[in-house]
């Protein structure tokens, strides 16, 4: 299943590693399926069924010029968890810009085949900052993050990955390589895309979805994120969704996947079990 053709007609580059319990992880922004190697090697390893795929615009996806929004992404995975055939027991995780899918996902498919999520450094439940969400990311920074890309999205990037990974600030950052790595992923997705998912991540309210999370419900943020404010997103998820478990990683940046990749797989591991 390289493959998986949207009801648009849109091609979704997809990698379905080992046999077992399905578990579907949906990666941040501006990155791709990669992004999720480390993890989904460990988790194939241990027994589970690991499909990642490339969301519309990044990777190896098709560059659609419309679908950015997240009804429209949400319903992209849907389509990939019909093609795969998934059932009643899958776990879904969603990084960064993904845990909004996953939101979205549990009310819009009212959570179809979904036995458990997991939140790693989310989005959800709202990015904004508004009168009734003060902890949120103010809208002048999110301009100035479409400026920077309008106006150089490589230069933009080189910068923006260095606060991602903690690179400064946290006492372990990653490497000159991982960075490198991370920085071509970003440049494989189209311009288009990188805006349009950047104003969705940024604008969408996932506070009316929160309670369609009717499964158990894994909950991880560093308390160090610059990208994605801890307060207003993950102990604010937390708090909204009943069956929950949050996991703040103490000083820990947003690119958790790489800077805190063994301690991730291991508590997804011991989530799964």
């Amino acid at each position: 299943m390289p493959y998986v053709k949207t009801r648009d007609g849109a091609d979704l580059f997809v990698k379905d590693w080992g046999s077992g319990r399905p578990v579907v992880l949906v990666h941040g922004w501006p990155l791709s399926a990669d992004s999720w190697d480390p993890q989904a090697v460990a988790l194939a390893e241990a027994g589970y069924r690991v499909i990642a795929y490339d969301r519309r615009g990044f990777g190896r996806s098709s560059q659609t010029w419309d679908g950015y929004d997240y009804d429209s992404l949400t319903d992209d995975l849907a389509d990939v968890m019909k093609a795969a055939e998934i059932g009643g027991d899958a776990t879904l995780v969603g990084f960064s810009m993904g845990g909004g899918e996953v939101a979205r996902y549990m009310s819009r498919h009212e959570g179809r085949g979904v036995a458990s999520a997991v939140l790693v450094g989310s989005v959800v439940p709202y990015m904004l900052q508004t009168d009734d969400n003060p902890n949120g990311v103010p809208e002048d920074q999110l301009q100035q993050i479409a400026a920077g890309i309008k106006k150089d999205r490589p230069d933009f990037f080189r910068t923006f990955f260095k606060d991602f990974f903690g690179v400064g600030y946290v006492t372990s950052p990653v490497s000159e390589a991982t960075l490198d790595w991370a920085w071509r992923l970003a440049m494989q997705a189209s311009l288009r895309a990188t805006l349009q998912c950047a104003d969705s991540f940024g604008h969408t309210d996932f506070r009316p979805d929160l309670p369609a999370f009717r499964v158990p419900t894994l909950v991880i943020h560093g308390t160090g994120d610059k990208t994605v404010p801890i307060d207003a997103t993950g102990r604010a998820a937390a708090a909204g969704i009943s069956a929950s478990q949050l996991v703040e990683y103490d000083s820990a940046p947003h690119g958790l996947f790489a800077t805190e990749s063994d301690r991730l797989t291991q508590d997804l591991l011991t989530f799964l079990r």
